[in-house]
């Protein structure tokens, strides 16, 4: 034996190794010859670990990456272990992780918690934290079985990432081009210090007044979201106009060369119409000066004109005739019935035909028939 093996640390360690071989020959046999096998080291209780109580529950989450999280992992609340990982496989037909996890029967979360993978120092062991949603969104409660989808879960960045990335940044990342950036900016800006103070003015007072609108703006965009909502519902009428439009398009598209031809026609006709009035502009102008002695007199005539209207289109008769008529009556016919044995003027009583024998002057007498009708140009106004 060499003197190295002599020393008590190094016969400790050999001593370790010879108990773990010891144990895993005794797996192998106990699993070739259906002896009873004992649970892997990673499966082994630790000591210090939380308490579950005595009805705990079980639940499982999906996590995209679980780093080094191992079985037997403290699974916290609030910073307070709960709860501890119990197994770790994979989803099947998918690359997902999925952690199988026991709490205390006395914790209490809701059915829609986060699970967040952790680190409890910047060198300390992986834990999974579970978190309630944001306050007003909880619902139901966890129970045994429940699952916590990929979408309720996530991770910090590893130390390794942080690392990586800063080097990244520092070798061949954005410390040279931030330089460059830096110098080309001042290149640009040399020189145009009162172009951009006057730029950063108008930027501000366009600021000032988007904040001072900003009510309006909300408001017009709430309206444009009614808006939408209203044509969401009617989207089917939408729908149908668009559809009516298509053989209305496909008309006009066959048209294009008549609509074209026609625009440039109106194009030729108003140079022509423009030329024409150019041209009669001179005798437009005289013709109007010519008109403004007549329109003059008739604005000096006044009422004179309506009221020799009144005149000249009254027929028979116009209402200024009356001023010269003397009564009350003009243009009226009056029909008299006249009961039997009533007596009747003469000179009231129409002439009689000389084949009747009536007569037609005399003293008043008994009238022979039972009604007679008269009529002339005089009567009740």
């Amino acid at each position: 034996m060499s003197p190295a093996l002599r020393r008590p640390g190094t016969r400790v360690v050999a001593g370790l190794g010879a108990l773990v071989a010891a144990g895993v020959c005794f797996a192998l046999v106990a699993t070739t010859t259906g002896l009873p096998s004992f649970p892997g080291i990673d499966q082994m209780p630790l000591p210090g670990g939380a308490d579950l109580g005595d009805h705990p529950y079980e639940i499982t989450a999906e996590f995209g990456d679980v780093l080094s999280l191992s079985p037997q992992s403290s699974v916290k609340v609030n910073d307070v272990a709960v709860g501890r990982v119990t197994k770790i496989s994979l989803t099947p037909d998918s690359w997902t992780a999925k952690v199988t996890m026991r709490v205390n029967g006395k914790i209490r979360m809701p059915a829609n918690a986060y699970a967040h993978l952790e680190q409890s120092s910047l060198l300390g062991e992986k834990y999974v934290q579970l978190s309630p949603p944001a306050d007003g969104t909880a619902q139901g409660a966890l129970s045994d079985g429940d699952r916590i989808p990929l979408v309720r879960t996530n991770r910090n960045p590893e130390v390794e990432e942080v690392f990586g990335a800063l080097s990244m940044l520092l070798n061949g990342g954005g410390v040279a081009q931030l330089k460059t950036i830096t110098t080309e900016l001042n290149k640009a800006l040399s020189g145009q210090e009162p172009q951009i103070r006057s730029m950063l003015g108008r930027v501000d007072t366009l600021v000032t007044d988007l904040d001072t609108h900003k009510e309006d703006i909300t408001d017009a965009l709430d309206g444009v979201n009614r808006l939408a909502a209203t044509l969401a519902t009617r989207k089917q009428d939408v729908g149908t106009v668009l559809t009516g439009l298509s053989p209305g398009l496909k008309v006009l598209e066959k048209q294009r060369g008549s609509l074209l031809t026609m625009l440039r026609s109106l194009d030729t006709l108003s140079t022509v119409a423009v030329d024409t009035v150019n041209r009669s502009k001179a005798d437009m102008v005289a013709d109007l000066k010519a008109l403004a002695p007549t329109l003059t007199a008739l604005a000096d005539s006044g009422n004179d004109l309506p009221d020799s209207l009144q005149v000249l289109l009254t027929y028979p008769f116009t209402d200024e005739v009356l001023r010269g008529v003397k009564g009350d009556y003009l243009n009226v016919y009056l029909d008299v019935t006249a009961m039997p044995g009533t007596q009747i003027i003469p000179a009231l009583t129409p002439e009689v035909p000389a084949e009747t024998g009536a007569r037609t002057s005399g003293p008043a007498l008994p009238l022979p028939l039972p009604s007679v009708t008269t009529s002339g140009t005089e009567g009740t106004r």
